[in-house]
């Protein structure tokens, strides 16, 4: 290695840091209960609706209400038995299935 220069010492001292835990870290179970053995305080708080589906049913918005309270009967108008009776009697003249039929 010739045309480098003389190897010297560095002698500065080197600080390697842990990064402080982020809030999921100190969520984990592992660290919660190491934090209770320590005696540590700690915090617990409920969210409002946690573990359920209240906010998502609960609340009933205004489309809801009005289907609701809507009493419009929106049953269709029934097909009569003869033109049923027709529909297959051309069908079977014709010597067609059903399927043939939807295709044509």
């Amino acid at each position: 290695m010739a045309g480098i220069g003389p190897i010297t010492q560095d002698w500065e001292p080197v600080v390697i840091k842990k990064k402080a835990p982020n809030a999921a870290a100190k969520k984990d179970e592992k660290v919660v209960n190491a934090a209770r053995r320590a005696g540590a305080d700690i915090e617990t708080v409920r969210k409002s609706h946690a573990g359920t589906n209240k906010a998502a049913s609960s609340s009933t918005s205004l489309n809801t209400r009005k289907l609701d309270e809507d009493t419009e009967n929106l049953a269709h108008d029934r097909v009569p038995s003869e033109l049923k009776k027709a529909i297959v009697q051309a069908r079977n003249d014709k010597k067609l299935t059903q399927s043939q039929l939807a295709q044509v």
